[in-house]
């Protein structure tokens, strides 16, 4: 339980200080619009790879991706047909957890959506 918080924390410093650090090289300076602007991009990226990740470990592209195997594999060889049957699914292959990516995401978009808010106010 300790670690997944140090996990998140760590992660969530570390995408803050590249946002900061991305602010500087790009716009010379720490402005509201490019901590903003930023942090957007950060926590889309973080956002749609955890979501990616959710989705191929739920199982839903392995009809796909055995389908495709069907396809390819063709029906020349019984003893391709074999090796065709003990190839693990794509769900299986990826293992990686990616709830501290959802949660640092999610951390960074809150953070974003609330300097949104003082932007505009």
């Amino acid at each position: 339980m300790r670690n997944r918080f140090g996990k998140i924390f760590s992660g969530f410093i570390i995408t803050q200080l590249l946002i900061l650090i991305l602010s500087l090289v790009y716009q010379q300076s720490i402005t509201l619009l490019s901590y903003i602007n930023f942090s957007f991009y950060i926590a889309s990226v973080l956002l749609f790879t955890s979501l990616i990740v959710f989705t191929i470990n739920s199982g839903f592209f392995d009809a796909i991706s055995y389908s495709f195997r069907s396809v390819f594999a063709g029906k020349e060889d019984g003893d391709k047909k074999k090796s065709f049957d003990e190839m693990t699914p794509l769900s299986e292959l990826v293992t990686f957890n990616a709830n501290p990516l959802l949660m640092v995401g999610l951390l960074d978009f809150i953070l974003m959506l609330a300097a949104l808010f003082i932007y505009y106010l």
